[in-house]
């Protein structure tokens, strides 16, 4: 069909869409001009919002304010949007905003501001019930007859003609039957007037509806039903809308929040406070949660740190996703790259260059560690270049006297003072080669960074108003203190999430040693799994079971942690082959054959960069689509995610595939005093790979017989 055809087709569709337009809004306005209850402004604004309910949205109008004795709530609107709060206004005067205050006619108007808050705050902890995030929950101030739009802090204004497109192009967060659980819930919690003829009008035709008859400019005569308590069951509509988003990509399920995480999000913390649970509890959701909560409630930043450095890009797309409003107001970044930001804006010099610093620790090595006592322990440098990384300069020790005492936190090999005394040595010695070259590594950065951060905090107000820091046990504790410059004890200021069983690099430390004190309920521990089923979760603590761990709060737990699963589908597949070459070939054909659904949800994690290598070759020749994780963002791709079991921390997949997983685990090599600190070191980065599967966990081996089974 040539272009002109083409042409008249997308004529025809858009004047039978203009008609279908037309159609609508007359009956909506027919049914508006009934609502006696409703003021003339509400009526206009509501026949516009009518329009809404035959694309999916549910609208209530004139319902009481629970917790007041007369007051009531316009308008409270649920759709693929999320939920809105609304407040109608009929003012002749046009409304303005200056200088964070609303103002009309002359007169400072802020206090409909805070009362269209309060019945925000309200529906917010109704919905908290389901589960529902408050970042979901939005108030507008419409008014009618006026043409508005603005923003005042979380409260967006607009006029009756600007509010059908704004909602109209929100971005989904509910699907219908999440619709519907919300609305039922907030008709329960929002009650309607004895007599309001609006609610009667609604239900009559809802039920009109269903039957199929065109009742609708018929008055309703029936008295509203009592609510029977009893037939209204929230933990049923909790687990609709659950269902309802685990149908959505696994990025949608993400930013999701459940019922017993919804308090820690809207909490109001003293000081300092932390979130710990183990895997699959949903800590990171909460903290994106709250980071987008903070902004949305503060005119200040938010600053959202972890340690890896694909993770803030990932964690941005969420946000942006789950709270467009505010997701210009979180700054997510890793440790490292915040601080070199952090210290150029100030025009301190920072002269990273890994290649020269690690060529500066190679001759220090040569000349004062090869032939010292630290060779009896282990002679390769690896681990005595993490001593000094993640003990030395990552805990900011700056004399020998320090070193000589200190607790070496998740370091196995026993160090006596003639060790810790040639470990000294060796640290002088790199440094003043790396002093030479004139050149800093990664942990200078952020002891550079402590030092301005401290400075400054004594002479001008912080930056930021509340820092968020996930993964926080793999952050060192020069790190730690930093973050903690930059808000102090603050309320709401810092918070704190991560797991210590889930550390995947050396060393550690404890909070009473940065100073911080979450005593007093500002240490909150979640404890039911939302991602792993019972075979999957089994299969990861096998691999721990035997590691007790040290947390941050220098607690010491139990490898085989017990927690509450409310996901049971979950299957684990494990694949042992004879030769490499037919385990890679099922593995391509287990991709395939589980994945075919949706390669998007599947990730391919190795515990090595060559790894990695070897599969992306191996998955591209196969023709499968391939995205590596160091360049995901978040954003649905249709491709089979491919990365290392670190870059895999703070995310999750339906399928999840681990080639040859058990080979380091058989490894016995190296010296006697450091092998079971790098093997448990191991373990603890496979449990990371294992926890982040939801459907299917895939482990794959060679082995001297091929055999196949599902658990």
């Amino acid at each position: 069909m040539g272009a002109g055809g083409s042409a008249s087709r997308r004529a025809q569709e858009a004047r039978r869409q203009e008609r279908l337009l037309r159609e609508q809004w007359q009956a909506a306005r027919r049914e508006a001009r009934r609502w006696e209850a409703a003021s003339e402004g509400e009526r206009r604004v509501a026949a516009q919002l009518l329009v809404l309910t035959e694309r999916g949205w549910r609208l209530l109008v004139d319902r009481r304010w629970p917790g007041t004795r007369a007051a009531n709530v316009d308008m409270l609107l649920v759709g693929p949007g999320g939920v809105f709060v609304l407040d109608v206004k009929n003012w002749r005067a046009v409304p303005r905003v200056t200088d964070g205050h609303l103002h009309a006619d002359g007169e400072q108007r802020d206090a409909h501001v805070q009362k269209l808050l309060g019945m925000t705050r309200t529906a917010e902890k109704a919905l908290s019930a389901l589960g529902l995030s408050p970042i979901a929950v939005r108030p507008l101030m419409v008014f009618a007859g006026q043409r508005v739009e603005a923003s005042l802090g979380r409260v967006r204004l607009l006029g009756e003609r600007e509010v059908g497109p704004m909602l109209l192009n929100e971005p989904r967060r509910l699907l219908p039957e999440g619709v519907r659980a919300v609305g039922d819930l907030l008709e329960h919690a929002f009650p309607q007037y004895e007599g309001s003829f609006v609610a009667e009008t609604n239900k009559a035709s809802r039920a009109n509806k269903a039957n199929g008859t065109n009742e609708a400019d018929k008055k309703a005569e029936a008295p509203p039903e009592a609510d029977d308590g009893g037939l209204f069951d929230v933990d049923a509509l909790r687990d609709a809308a659950l269902a309802d988003v685990m149908k959505a990509p696994i990025e949608r399920w993400m930013t999701f929040l459940h019922p017993d995480q919804a308090a820690l999000v809207r909490r109001n913390w003293s000081g300092p406070a932390r979130i710990s649970g183990p895997a699959g509890t949903g800590k990171t959701v909460v903290g994106l949660h709250r980071a987008a909560h903070l902004a949305q409630r503060g005119s200040g930043r938010v600053l959202y740190v972890t340690y890896a450095k694909n993770l803030p890009r990932v964690q941005s797309t969420f946000l942006r996703t789950m709270s467009p409003a505010v997701a210009a107001r979180v700054d997510f970044r890793s440790l490292h790259q915040w601080a070199q930001e952090f210290l150029r804006e100030r025009g301190v010099a920072v002269r990273l260059n890994k290649e020269k610093a690690e060529t500066a620790f190679s001759l220090a090595w040569t000349h004062t560690g090869r032939d010292s006592p630290l060779a009896e322990i282990d002679p390769v440098p690896l681990y005595w270049h993490e001593e000094i990384d993640h003990v030395i300069k990552g805990r900011g020790i700056t004399s020998f006297d320090e070193y000589a005492v200190v607790r070496r936190v998740r370091r196995g090999a026993a160090l006596r003072r003639v060790h810790r005394e040639a470990v000294w040595t060796l640290y002088e010695t790199y440094e003043r080669l790396r002093n030479e070259r004139g050149v800093h590594d990664f942990s200078d950065v952020l002891t550079m960074a402590l030092e301005v951060a401290e400075s400054e905090r004594r002479k001008a107000p912080s930056p930021y108003a509340a820092v968020v820091v996930d993964e926080v046990q793999d952050l060192s504790l020069v790190g730690v203190r930093l973050l903690h410059a930059l808000v102090g004890d603050a309320p709401n200021g810092l918070l704190l999430i991560g797991d210590g069983q889930q550390a995947v690099y050396p060393g550690g430390f404890r909070l009473s040693d940065a100073g911080i004190d979450v005593r007093g309920g500002r240490g909150q521990v979640l404890r039911v799994n939302y991602r792993n089923s019972e075979p999957i979760l089994e299969a990861a603590l096998a691999v721990v079971a035997d590691d007790a761990f040290e947390d941050i709060d220098g607690l010491t737990t139990s490898g085989r942690r017990d927690v509450e699963l409310t996901y049971h589908d979950g299957k684990v597949v494990r694949s042992a082959h004879a030769t490499a070459a037919e385990h890679d070939q099922k593995l391509v054909e287990a991709v395939r054959g589980w994945s075919a659904g949706g390669f998007g949800d599947a990730a391919v994690l190795c515990p090595s960069r060559r790894a990695i290598a070897h599969y992306q070759r191996l998955l591209t020749q196969a023709g499968l689509p391939v995205c590596l994780l160091e360049h995901y963002d978040g954003r649905p791709v249709e491709a089979v995610k491919l990365g290392s079991y670190q870059r895999a921390k703070g995310l999750e997949f339906k399928h999840v595939y681990l080639p040859r997983h058990d080979e380091a685990l058989a490894t016995r090599s190296g010296p006697p005093e450091t092998a079971p600190e790098r093997q448990q070191l191991f373990r603890r980065q496979l449990f990371v790979a294992m926890t982040r599967a939801r459907d299917l966990l895939w482990l794959g081996s060679v082995r001297a017989t091929g055999s196949a089974s599902a658990v």
